[in-house]
C-alpha cells in the first residue's frame, strides 16, 4: 500500500490541478450556454472542453488517490465559483459613456444565477462521483483494468453532472424536447470522449506512476466528500 500522500512531495500533481481548473474555467466561462449543430447533432459548446476535465479527474485519482483528488474538485469548486462572483460583478458594472461593447460582455458573461448554480451544484456531484467510483473500482479490481475504472466513472459522474445541471438550468427555459435532446447528446459526447482517450489516458497515467513512484489505492481512505483531510 502505498505512503500516506500527506507525507508525499509530488513533482507534477500541481500541474496536474492547475490543468483541470483552466480546463474547468474554460468550459463553463466559454461554451456553457450556446447550443450548436454539427452533423446534424445538436449539443452544447462546453463539450468541446468539459470531457477533458474528467480526464484530468480520472488521472488524479488513479496516480494520487481519492483525498488528493477530492482537494482538487474542490478548488474547482472555488474557481467556478469566484468566476460566476467576478463575472456577475463585471456584468453589473456600468458602461462608461461612448463605450458601446457592453452587449458583447452581457452575451459572453452574463450567465443567470440559475445557470451559474447549476453548474457548481452539477460539476461538484459529477466530479465527486466520478472520483468515487474510480477509486472504488481500482481497491476492487486491484489495480487491473484501467480502461474500466476510466469509463465506468465517467458514466456514472456525466451522468449525475447532466441530470443535475441541465434541468436545473434550462428547465421551463427551453423547449422539453430541445432539452432531453441536448442532455442526451451531450452524455454521449462526454463518455465517446472518454473512450476515445482511454490510449492517452494510459500514457499520461503510467508517466506520472513512474515519475512520481505512486500508485495509491484507497483501501482506508474517507470518503466524506466534505472533508479536505489527505
Amino acid at each position: 500500500m502505498s505512503a500516506p500522500a500527506a507525507r508525499r512531495n509530488y513533482r507534477y500533481f500541481d500541474l496536474v490541478m492547475a490543468a483541470f481548473v483552466t480546463v474547468l474555467l474554460c468550459a463553463n466561462l466559454i461554451g456553457v450556454s450556446k447550443v450548436t449543430t454539427v452533423g446534424g447533432l445538436t449539443f452544447s459548446a462546453g463539450n468541446l472542453f468539459f470531457p477533458l476535465s474528467y480526464l484530468f479527474g480520472d488521472i488524479l485519482t488513479e496516480v494520487y488517490g481519492y483525498a488528493r483528488s477530492r482537494r482538487v474538485v474542490w478548488a474547482g469548486f472555488g474557481a467556478l465559483a469566484f468566476a460566476a462572483v467576478m463575472s456577475a460583478v463585471v456584468v453589473a458594472l456600468p458602461p462608461a459613456d461612448g463605450w458601446t461593447g457592453q452587449a458583447v460582455i452581457e452575451a459572453a458573461f452574463g450567465a443567470t444565477w440559475r445557470i451559474a448554480l447549476a453548474s457548481l451544484v452539477g460539476y461538484w456531484c459529477g466530479e465527486i462521483l466520478n472520483s468515487f467510483t474510480l477509486a472504488r473500482m481500482k481497491v476492487l479490481t486491484r489495480g487491473r483494468y484501467l480502461w474500466t475504472r476510466t469509463i465506468g466513472s465517467t458514466m456514472v459522474g456525466e451522468a449525475a453532472d447532466t441530470l443535475v445541471f441541465y434541468p436545473l438550468a434550462f428547465y421551463g427555459v427551453w423547449e422539453t424536447h430541445i432539452l432531453l435532446g441536448v442532455m442526451a447528446a451531450n452524455y454521449c459526447i462526454k463518455v465517446g470522449w472518454e473512450i476515445l482517450a482511454t490510449p492517452v489516458t494510459y500514457r499520461v497515467v503510467n508517466a506520472l506512476k513512474r515519475a512520481e513512484q505512486e500508485d495509491y489505492f484507497d483501501d482506508k481512505t474517507d470518503f466524506n466528500p466534505f472533508t479536505l483531510k489527505v
